[in-house]
């Protein structure tokens, strides 16, 4: 817990493989030789990508959900629960989120016009560094966007798992963003240091000064993000879920000292953040848990990515405790989607 109290910065690095836009043979066999090529493996069961809790070490609280929680779903809350989550997801390198300002959009965020999403989706240029997840979020936009005409509007993006922030990214330095920003980014299965050795020379995030580009960068002061899909024009579930959550989140987060809001900028905490969907909101809520490790400076980035669904308010108090705090899953073999550890050098696909 002291991580998060103290704060850290970022992690990791890139696999020059794209996944976009081939069939699923060819994507099996591109992300193999990519996860080959980086020294990881893809984990076939979902009790070994990370730790789940254990009574023996983590006490009896470990399996119990909370009895506390007064925040409960709409009475006719249903989701699959049938269906096996393990496995299912295609992989990323890096999660672009677009500060908007709101917790809904238009259908496929992609559409929304004179946006920065369209223009990354749209644009005809693809990452270098393997496959690019591209959420709208809730994130606060700089002051300045109010000031221009729809398509002309400069926003903050926050890039994961290296937690770069770039500022003032307008829908025509999209290309700027891609080229300078992404493509260099720390990925999901760029190798991370064991505790024992130490970690590469930081580098220093990319600037006007140092690139031939006016945008701007400075590492995300959280040591963890929770992201909730809250995209009601996708589904009325993922509308109705993400802002319970938040509510039961915040409620074990302060006690901790540990909530931070979307203009915080205090080192260390937890941010939350509503993003577009994701895929699978029959699975309803579905949740990321980015998360530094303890000690990582802020060149190491992310060193876990969680992805959860089927998520209640009473697993909340054991989120915090166990997935966000230590990196460890409390039920992966019922709300388990998928993920990455960049220290094991594993991945869920």
């Amino acid at each position: 817990m002291e991580l998060f109290k103290r704060g850290t910065s970022s992690l990791f690095s890139s696999s020059n493989v794209s996944l976009a836009s081939r069939t699923d043979d060819e994507t099996n066999a591109v992300g193999d030789n990519a996860l080959a090529a980086e020294g990881f493996r893809s984990v076939p069961a979902h009790d070994n990508l990370f730790t789940k809790v254990d009574p023996a070490v983590d006490g009896e609280e470990c399996l119990h959900d909370c009895a506390t929680c007064t925040v409960k779903y709409p009475a006719k809350f249903e989701v699959d629960q049938e269906d096996e989550l393990y496995g299912q997801v295609q992989g990323w390198a890096t999660h672009l989120l677009v500060a908007t300002g709101k917790s809904d959009w238009v259908r496929d965020v992609a559409d929304e016009q004179g946006s920065v999403m369209e223009a990354i989706e749209k644009g005809g240029i693809e990452p270098t560094n393997g496959r690019l997840k591209l959420s709208a979020s809730n994130m606060s936009v700089p002051d300045e966007y109010h000031m221009y005409e729809a398509g002309k509007q400069p926003t903050n993006v926050l890039l994961l798992p290296s937690f770069t922030v770039v500022e003032h990214v307008t829908p025509q330095l999209a290309p700027d963003l891609i080229e300078h920003f992404i493509n260099p980014s720390l990925t999901t299965t760029t190798p991370l240091k064991p505790d024992d050795e130490s970690s590469p020379e930081p580098q220093p995030p990319a600037t006007s000064t140092t690139l031939s580009t006016p945008l701007r960068s400075h590492p995300c002061p959280h040591s963890a993000v929770i992201l909730l899909c809250s995209q009601r024009t996708r589904d009325a579930r993922c509308g109705q879920s993400a802002p319970l959550l938040k509510r039961e989140l915040e409620r074990h987060l302060r006690p901790l000292g540990l909530y931070r809001d979307m203009d915080d900028t205090r080192p260390g905490g937890v941010g939350i953040y509503f993003i577009s969907h994701v895929g699978g909101h029959k699975y309803s809520a579905n949740m990321f848990v980015y998360r530094r490790r303890e000690g990582a400076d802020e060149s190491e980035g992310a060193a876990q990515g969680i992805w959860l669904a089927r998520v209640r308010p009473e697993d909340c108090e054991n989120i915090i405790r166990f997935t966000v705090l230590q990196g460890k899953v409390v039920k992966p073999g019922t709300q388990l989607r998928g993920g990455f550890d960049r220290a094991r050098g594993v991945v869920s696909w």
